[in-house]
């Protein structure tokens, strides 16, 4: 072999290296992302779970000073029926959104009752509702921008024909209803 085929051909397997690291390297950040969405995701779900743990004692706690006001331990009582950790991401997100209007409307009616602001239980069960509140809000925030990043890498160039060779779709986001998008006021003790 001539002194310019070698120098060809180790041109090519220099080329055919390079190409070879940047696929690699791009499948391994889109399965490192991909990974990243999901652990947020858990995250995620660990909080909607705890909320939905504590709203049955939320609405024990207010049930008898409120017999009047069923419409909205109802409507509390089937967000969180329509809790379901299997379901698709938008659709947890939409019942997510429900439940923290329906915890939300609850917070205003027991805004009116001073028995029930005055008392402890549903005072420490508000507080710890808003702070799985705050936590959501935080969590679906990290989620979000880690299901961007991804989306954006598979839609740029290697990662898009990694992408469609791998089947891998862009990942919905955890996208709050702007109506919804307001935390719940759980302040009791200031009128």
């Amino acid at each position: 072999m001539n002194v310019p085929a070698l120098a060809a051909l180790f041109a090519v397997v220099l080329l055919v290296a390079i190409a070879a690291y940047i696929v690699l390297a791009s499948y391994n950040a889109i399965v490192a992302l991909r990974q990243r969405i999901d652990k947020a995701w858990a995250n995620i779900d660990v909080v909607l779970k705890q909320r939905h743990d504590q709203l049955p004692n939320l609405v024990s706690a207010v049930r008898g000073l409120m017999a009047f006001e069923r419409d909205v331990l109802t409507e509390v009582t089937q967000a969180r029926a329509a809790y379901s950790p299997t379901a698709p991401i938008p659709d947890q997100a939409a019942t997510s959104d429900a439940t923290s209007s329906a915890v939300r409307s609850l917070f205003a009616v027991v805004e009116r009752y001073p028995d029930l602001k005055s008392q402890s239980s549903v005072q420490d069960l508000q507080d710890e509702i808003e702070r799985l509140e705050a936590m959501i809000a935080d969590r679906r925030e990290l989620y979000n921008d880690q299901v961007y990043r991804y989306n954006t890498v598979i839609g740029q160039v290697p990662g898009v024909l990694l992408a469609s060779v791998l089947g891998w779709k862009p990942r919905q986001f955890f996208a709050a209803d702007p109506a919804e998008v307001a935390r719940p006021d759980t302040n009791l003790g200031a009128s």
